[in-house]
């Protein structure tokens, strides 16, 4: 199946464990290669260094500030440190961080170490955002909050995300576009699509019956892939 992606698209994998969602992120990343057909993404460097990668930890360094984490990608870059950590602080203040700029990790709470790590992850001003499940380990208070604040820091920027999620929930909150994986051997089932309209018709979508609707649709796709599988 081919999958075409165009700029500021934002793209959601959603299925069980061992399907292959973490396995495409990679691949698109450019970590590993796929073992049949190609991902065609600009080969130059220039291209492979405007992608942001949020893991599913935010693998931050311990002995480090919030404010050297988040500069970390620019200063390996050689950009100047003033000029890096002025960058980052903008990008943490952004994050809801400001007047963290000099915690260290053990420090912060979940939450606060996922904001540094996507601050870390945007600092660049990436193209295409890669994100690997970076809220499934949060408690759903903060979970709700980095999803609003992910998806208003999208639609001010607008670039490209496509973000691995276990939660049908997450996935029509987040996505406009969907694609339901199947397991074994894991595969695209299905794409649905949530319309921008349906978003901008609810003053609360979260709560919306149009957000129902898509969280249902969205629930029997994923229960046809698992028993197709």
């Amino acid at each position: 199946m081919d999958i075409a992606l165009a700029r500021g698209d934002f793209l959601a994998l959603l299925g069980p464990s061992g399907c292959g969602k973490s396995t495409l992120l990679r691949m698109i990343a450019g970590l590993i290669p796929p073992t049949a057909g190609e991902i065609a993404f600009p080969a130059d460097p220039e291209a492979r260094r405007s992608i942001g990668f949020v893991f599913q930890e935010p693998t931050l360094m311990p002995w480090a500030t919030a404010l050297r984490n988040a500069a970390l990608p620019l200063e390996l870059a050689g950009t100047p440190r003033r000029e890096a950590e002025a960058r980052a602080a903008e990008m943490l203040a952004r994050m809801g961080l400001k007047g963290f700029e000099h915690a260290y990790p053990r420090a912060l709470s979940g939450g606060m170490k996922m904001r540094v790590s996507i601050a870390r992850a945007l600092v660049t001003r990436p193209r295409l955002l890669l994100m690997d499940e970076p809220f499934a380990a949060l408690d759903e208070i903060t979970r709700f909050r980095l999803n609003q604040d992910l998806l208003a820091l999208w639609q001010d920027e607008r670039f490209t995300v496509v973000f691995v999620t276990h939660s049908v929930f997450e996935s029509v909150f987040l996505a406009e576009r969907i694609l339901v994986m199947a397991p074994r051997p894991g595969r695209v089932a299905r794409e649905l699509r949530v319309p921008p309209e349906d978003r901008a018709a609810e003053a609360e979508f979260r709560t919306s019956a149009r957000y129902a609707a898509h969280c249902r649709e969205v629930s029997h796709a994923l229960a046809a892939a698992m028993e197709a599988a």
